[in-house]
């Protein structure tokens, strides 16, 4: 699954640079995760980097979009390759 974060979100700018594949970028009110890009760290890391290094514990898995772990392993090797992405002009 995606993840996401939550109102109890702080803004306190922790978990964005963690983030190996630029998923999270601050939004209106709070930081967002991008579940285009959001592959819970798999391909880098063992655990979710920004989970490991929120002070307040306000990310958690996204309901709406479950993904296994296969999943999110392809969805890694596109990011690093670009597969599917439009072309550059």
């Amino acid at each position: 699954m995606a993840l996401i974060i939550t109102d109890e979100c702080i803004n306190c700018d922790v978990c964005e640079p963690e983030c190996p594949n630029g998923a999270i970028s601050q939004g209106e009110e709070i930081y967002e995760i991008d579940a285009s890009r959001c592959t819970e760290c798999v391909g880098h890391y063992d655990k979710p980097q920004c989970i490991e290094v929120c002070p307040v514990n306000c990310i958690v898995t996204n309901p709406d979009l479950p993904e296994s772990k296969d999943q999110l392993l392809a969805k890694y090797h596109r990011l690093i390759t670009g597969e599917g992405q439009a072309p550059q002009e």
